[in-house]
């Protein structure tokens, strides 16, 4: 590069602007994201006044670039502040964890027109867009078995959808399908679908083991009408959107969320046993408990460096990104399973009860392991890239 050549800008927002950023998320989820935990708790429900804050606090655009009304975050960036929001309440955290992902699965495939319909207002928090792709009977990928029938100018949607994250107050759901008669990803399409429309049963499921207040819900459509110019790229691109633009994406994003709830949990735990006198000594003096403590801060340390280097590949466009958004993902699963059972033990028997931090973080652990697929298919998903690999190098 010659002396006359400007190196390229760096992606994201400068350093002292992200601290600046930083600092304010960290203060805002120790203190207001608090308060609404412990509100969400208590009614079992998110207000929408959650979902006003938070857009107007412009935490519901921070993925999205400066030119969409986002800040511009890169995506290390953006998940340094998902490790921040995921040590408070796991409804807030998947507020902004979905808002922040969505519009990118849209924004790949979409046309000027629909980049004005669906994208920029998902941005700005304007349109609520709910990621549909889970089935009762099938798994989350080619096997899908909603199908569409197009007629003119409308496609005729079918099937059932569940366990749909925000599928009850949703503006749109953004669901894949597949052609009628069709197999594998070859026919699949991916369809912006009005809440409003005709032909559809919505049944609120909301009612789970963590993670309280987040709507969830089984969709079922018959013959549901659906216009072709809802549809984001074309016939076939469907399993596209939703699994490159918003699967691989968001699994780092998932992975990230275990790191920042097992240092919540670390927090707790180390601080418990600080102020816990047992024989007239503090848990903190027990080498068995010291272990337990130095063992989930090398556990939370190693899966957060595994997330971070997911995430600088994925945005560089790294050929092995899906490999490790599963990898990091399956990783921090597990690692937030170790950690928090550890914390949950140096509470003793005062951990068990819900007037305990550490039981809500505990409870909210468990709902990790099926975010964005379970272990057992980010496993698979390892070993096919690893088959490949290895296939394409002899």
């Amino acid at each position: 590069m010659s002396i006359t050549e400007a190196a390229p800008a760096a992606p994201g927002i400068a350093p002292g602007e992200f601290g600046r950023l930083r600092a304010e998320v960290a203060a805002y989820v120790a203190g207001p994201a608090e308060q609404w935990a412990h509100r969400i708790e208590s009614t079992g429900t998110v207000p929408e006044e959650l979902w006003t804050e938070l857009r107007e606090r412009g935490y519901l655009s921070l993925a999205a670039p400066r030119e969409y009304g986002g800040r511009g975050l890169s995506f290390p960036q953006w998940m340094d502040l998902m490790e921040l929001f995921s040590r408070c309440h796991g409804s807030l955290r998947m507020v902004v964890h979905v808002v922040n992902g969505t519009w990118r699965a849209m924004d790949q495939f979409a046309t000027p027109d629909q980049r004005e319909r669906f994208v920029l207002p998902s941005v700005a928090g304007r349109l609520k867009v709910a990621f549909t792709l889970t089935e009762p009977d099938a798994g989350s990928g080619a096997d899908i078995r909603s199908s569409v029938v197009r007629e003119g100018d409308t496609y005729y949607l079918t099937g059932t959808k569940h366990l749909i994250t925000f599928g009850v107050r949703c503006d749109y759901w953004l669901l894949a399908a597949r052609l009628a008669g069709s197999t594998g990803h070859e026919g699949t399409v991916a369809l912006m679908v009005p809440r409003d429309a005709a032909g559809v049963t919505v049944e609120d499921t909301s009612q789970t083991m963590g993670v309280t207040g987040t709507d969830h819900a089984r969709l079922t459509f018959d013959r549901t009408p659906v216009p072709v110019a809802n549809r984001l790229g074309g016939e076939g691109d469907g399993l596209a959107v939703a699994l490159g633009g918003f699967l691989t994406p968001s699994r780092i994003s998932v992975a990230m969320s275990c790191v920042g709830l097992a240092r919540r949990a670390q927090e707790l735990a180390l601080e418990y046993a600080r102020n816990r006198v047992t024989f007239g000594r503090p848990l903190t003096s027990r080498q068995a408990l010291q272990f337990m403590l130095a063992e989930n801060e090398a556990d939370i340390e190693a899966a957060k460096q595994l997330t971070l280097h997911a995430a600088r590949c994925w945005e560089a466009g790294a050929e092995d990104a899906a490999m490790l958004s599963s990898m990091a993902k399956l990783t921090a699963v597990d690692m937030l399973g170790r950690v928090t059972d550890k914390a949950l033990q140096v509470h003793g028997g005062s951990g068990y009860w819900k007037s305990s931090p550490i039981e809500r973080v505990y409870r909210d652990a468990r709902a990790q392991r099926f975010e964005e697929g379970t272990n057992e298919i980010q496993k698979a998903v390892v070993f096919r890239e690893l088959l490949n690999r290895t296939g394409a190098a002899r």
